[in-house]
């Protein structure tokens, strides 16, 4: 093993716990990650971002899915799209990438407030490779029939992309139900997605999904797992009547489970940053508490039902610790990579880590 091998198991290992914390203390985040590190075999948000930093060229499309819209309020949570658009971020400044949001359209609001404040431009698609600095972003629709032929329609006139990324999307069990996290049917309210992301599946796009229940798009992949485990996810589980539970029979080659599905992609955000050797592409605490802050005010609600920048029931001070430990964990990582050369050669010597 190398310092750089090291080095990157034990980061990754290191956001992944920062992205697993359990400030509510039922272990869902827990039961997910044992589950979600058997199947992958390697820290998760690693994992993925080497995978990404791998395929990813200049001007390359990638679909960033996101947007859970919540019973009864009939508006978009504020989790998944905060930090979709965080990593929009974080993928045009290091990559020059074309991003595309595909989200439903309770989502565009805070999709179109946050990239005011996030310093890149919005354009229609016809005009994504024109201009620098851009994304798009289109509003899915919620009828099947109409998903099937938008997921066509949309991959003739982007291209085919590099890399499909989703975060807290809704996934249908497999009898085409969406679910809440109490086992309720949202099926009337859910942007159907997942149809494209089957599509790209199968035609072999990177595909990366992040999820903190089982109900998300991706996260059949550790399928027994989860229905052995977590609550209304087992057949006849769930409380709408389908006898089928929460779990979304889509599956990811690449998958992050995390205590909130935003703080999984910051860990994955963290982990990029450090094998781009640049730490200006991860955020800092001050731009997520904007980032919060302008979501509430687009209309975007908390899990709870709260109308306040809140995650998951996770406000502000907490949210913006989680990102600056992870930020910090890179800043040092990199700085002292030389300082620590000799201890790392006397730990691996020791042979502790294969």
């Amino acid at each position: 093993m190398t310092q750089e091998e090291l080095t990157l198991e034990n980061l990754g290992s290191s956001l992944d716990d920062l992205a697993n914390l359990d400030p509510r203390g039922y272990g869902v985040c827990k039961i997910l990650y044992r589950g979600a590190r058997a199947y992958q075999g390697e820290a998760l948000t690693m994992n993925a971002a080497k995978k990404l930093c791998t395929a990813l060229r200049q001007d390359d499309v990638v679909y960033l899915i996101s947007g859970f819209v919540l019973r009864p309020y009939n508006k978009a949570e504020t989790d998944g799209i905060i930090s979709t658009m965080l990593l929009a971020r974080c993928l045009i400044q290091g990559f020059g990438v074309r991003p595309v949001i595909i989200c439903p359209d309770e989502c565009m609001p805070a999709v179109e407030g946050l990239a005011s404040i996030l310093g890149f431009h919005m354009t229609d698609l016809a005009d994504l490779f024109s201009i620098p600095l851009t994304m798009s972003a289109v509003a899915f629709p919620k009828d099947a029939t109409a998903a099937e032929n938008f997921s066509d329609t949309l991959i003739d006139t982007t291209g085919m992309p590099r890399a499909v990324i989703s975060i807290e999307a809704p996934g249908a069990n497999a009898q085409g139900v969406y679910h809440n996290a109490i086992g309720k049917s949202v099926t009337d309210l859910e942007a159907k997605t997942d149809i494209l992301w089957e599509k790209l599946y199968k035609a072999g796009v990177l595909n990366i999904a992040i999820g903190d229940l089982g109900n998300e798009i991706g996260m059949g992949a550790i399928a027994e797992h989860i229905q052995k485990y977590i609550p209304y996810a087992g057949v006849g589980a769930c409380s709408c009547g389908c006898d089928n539970g929460i779990l979304a029979k889509t599956k990811t080659d690449n998958v992050i489970t995390a205590t909130v599905s935003d703080w999984g992609c910051y860990g994955f955000m963290a982990a990029i940053a450090y094998l781009k050797k640049n730490l200006e592409l991860f955020h800092d605490g001050a731009m997520q508490e904007r980032a919060m802050r302008k979501a509430a005010e687009c209309g975007v609600i908390d899990m709870y039902g709260w109308s306040i920048p809140a995650i998951d029931g996770i406000g502000i001070e907490m949210t913006c610790a989680i990102v600056e430990a992870m930020r910090g964990c890179v800043e040092y990582t990199l700085r002292l990579r030389e300082t620590c050369s000799t201890w790392f050669e006397k730990t691996i010597e020791k042979g502790f880590f294969a």
